[in-house]
């Protein structure tokens, strides 16, 4: 079955093709074309899951793709319990994306065109998780990162939307370049880009420490940029201009948690380099917190769901950056976010179609009378991201923190600290959320929207509210299946390794109850703050730490300050000296040469006596020299 594996690219990468193909003519059933393959690639991922040896590394070339002299590439796929286990998360959640999309997008002219993007993502994202070199996955990740920058600008008379698509295609080129440089190493030191020939490499010792260590750091830049983490995370928000089911894609499934994958996949390499893996932690542990933060003062719902996306990936980065004691852990809640979060953003959906795609919370209030299956559903997902006691987020979340506390030293107690604080966090801006969404004042009774129609707020379409009760299914049981049945981890194992004992200072459960206490304060501060009336407009006399976070935590002026500004002043003093140094002196021998040849061609009189009268004086010039040679 392994040597078919091709067939869970080529079917929605064939959908793509299709509808792109068709254009206006698929209007009428493009949308089914692109639900269908990726469903069908859904359900050839269960047969691989339940027939394939996972225990094992299948390595399958389909052609010789680059070759060239010492460089030789194939292209070709690797099956793996690594791997599988992302191929059903992006085709599962993928496929109740597109489900919903057939509702969301019902009344949108482009929609075939929209279904068409979305399986480029999803065969983009396959050929990323698959490919069994670095430079096939090298192909993979443009391609999520093209269609990621087609399907956040897809309002495309939205100047922000364009900004943000634009944002989102930059700042992921700068950890592109990271991605890039890695494989050259790799090149140079093993001679090839293989998985399996990479990491021989490493073993057999062919990499000296500081390469190991500057490739380590070059694919966490690449991490980075793909996975929103500090400092390339301010894309990540911005990427909410795209329609709700591009959020939940993005967020859920597919291009966030590639850098993930990366690090997990090269735990050989990381595994080889402590201060890289430390660099990872650092990383996870900032973004964790900075996502937090962030997301305590927005009122866009979508934009407080995209910072909790940017939190809960630095728990994941914290986790593989921990090694061998929690890349599982890592790769566990990477699974269960794909649940509790696809369905937050598909419920913040539902909430913005009813609300005539009104995002500020302070418009809202009370829905859950008017919404009960949204209300229902988005409930348990909040649930299982706050980290409720049984639900998904508490056996995944709780597990990295604990081992974050089980590091030894100072890491123990910073990183394990910052990620209980960050779980508290977590609790208080999405009860926040709850709260101001589906509780308290009707306060979208008084307002208008701003083309003059009046609210009224009602339950989705069942193509739309059928996709969010699956996931809410899997907000309930993915993390306590994973946690209590220690098969995942050992299912990994041949992957990533196994983990050895952790040794908390403290009983485990007892850390629990700490977690789930932390927790349990911030929902209370939230509902105590916010259940009361919220003023419709934003308060402007605010502290600095909420008018800080709301220009998010001046990450996006860090970036124009050290990157944006002196790359446009290095870019217009390159033009001045390009214009001016070598444009100048390229034109100025031509300007000079034209000029003595016009000069000189006066001299072409045509009249033999000038002639004549050039030579004779040629003549009385030469002997005049010879004459003051021979006497001097």
């Amino acid at each position: 079955m392994t040597a078919s594996s091709w067939l869970l690219v080529a079917l929605p990468a064939l959908g793509a093709l299709v509808l792109l193909l068709m254009g206006k003519r698929a209007k009428a059933w493009g949308h089914l074309l692109g639900t269908a393959t990726v469903t069908l690639a859904f359900v050839y991922g269960l047969i691989l899951f339940f027939t394939a040896n996972t225990g094992t590394t299948t390595d399958t070339k389909l052609y010789s793709w680059i070759p060239a002299g010492a460089l030789q590439i194939d292209f070709g796929l690797r099956v793996d319990a690594l791997s599988l286990t992302f191929v059903l998360l992006i085709t599962g959640v993928g496929m109740l994306i597109h489900f919903y999309s057939i509702g969301y997008m019902s009344d949108d002219e482009g929609r075939y065109r929209f279904f068409a993007y979305l399986n480029l993502f999803v065969a983009s994202m396959l050929i990323l998780v698959l490919g069994n070199s670095f430079v096939t996955l090298y192909l993979g990740w443009e391609g999520v990162g093209l269609a990621s920058y087609l399907l956040i600008g897809w309002y495309q008379g939205r100047p922000s939307a364009a900004t943000a698509a634009k944002k989102a295609f930059l700042m992921n080129r700068v950890g592109d370049v990271g991605l890039a440089l890695a494989i050259f190493i790799m090149f140079k030191y093993a001679g090839s880009t293989g998985y399996a020939q990479v990491f021989q490499a490493i073993g057999d010792g062919k990499f000296s420490p500081a390469a190991i260590t500057a490739m380590a750091i070059l694919l966490l830049l690449g991490a980075c940029g793909k996975s929103g983490q500090f400092p390339l995370q301010a894309w990540l928000p911005d990427a909410m201009e795209g329609p709700t089911p591009v959020s939940a894609l993005i967020h859920a499934a597919t291009m966030v948690t590639a850098g993930v994958y990366l690090v997990a996949r090269c735990n050989p390499i990381f595994n080889a380099t402590d201060d890289a893996r430390l660099i990872v932690t650092l990383v996870g542990t900032v973004t964790l917190l900075l996502g937090c933060i962030v997301g305590c003062a927005y009122d866009d719902i979508k934009k407080v769901l995209a910072y909790s996306t940017v939190s809960q990936i630095g728990y994941m980065m914290l986790a593989v950056g921990i090694g061998p004691a929690a890349y599982a852990l890592g790769i566990m809640h990477l699974v269960a976010h794909g649940f509790f979060k696809a369905g937050l953003f598909l419920g913040a959906g539902s909430v913005m179609h009813a609300m005539n795609d009104e995002v500020d919370m302070r418009k809202f209030g009370g829905l859950r009378k008017k919404m009960p299956i949204t209300y229902v559903t988005f409930g348990l997902g909040y649930l299982a991201l706050i980290g409720f006691p049984l639900l998904s987020g508490f056996w995944t979340k709780d597990a990295i923190i604990e081992a974050a506390f089980a590091q030894e030293g100072w890491r123990g107690w910073v990183m394990g600290g910052a990620a209980l604080l960050g779980a508290g966090l977590t609790a208080f801006y999405m009860t926040r959320l709850m709260v101001m969404t589906f509780f308290g004042k009707e306060r979208w009774k008084e307002l208008k929207s701003a083309d003059g129609r009046e609210f009224h707020p009602h339950e989705s379409k069942p193509i739309m509210w059928v996709p969010m009760v699956i996931l809410s299914l899997g907000s309930i049981f993915a993390g306590g299946l994973f946690t209590l049945n220690k098969s995942f981890v050992t299912w990994l194992a041949p992957v990533v390794g196994e983990a050895p004992e952790e040794h908390l200072a403290i009983n485990k459960w007892l850390m629990s109850g700490i977690v789930v206490a932390v927790s349990l304060v911030g929902a209370v501060v939230a509902w105590l703050i916010f259940r009361r009336d919220v003023p419709v407009e934003q308060p402007q006399r605010v502290s600095f730490v909420t008018r800080a976070a709301r220009k998010d935590l001046y990450g996006n002026a860090l970036n124009e300050t050290l990157v944006a500004r002196p790359g446009t002043w290095l870019s217009r003093a390159l033009v001045f000296v390009d214009n001016r140094g070598v444009d100048g002196a390229v034109n100025g021998l031509a300007a000079s040469l034209g000029g003595g040849s016009g000069r000189l061609r006066r001299l072409q009189t045509g009249f033999v006596r000038s002639y004549a009268l050039s030579m004779l004086g040629g003549t009385f010039l030469l002997l005049a020299a010879l004459l003051l040679v021979r006497f001097s």
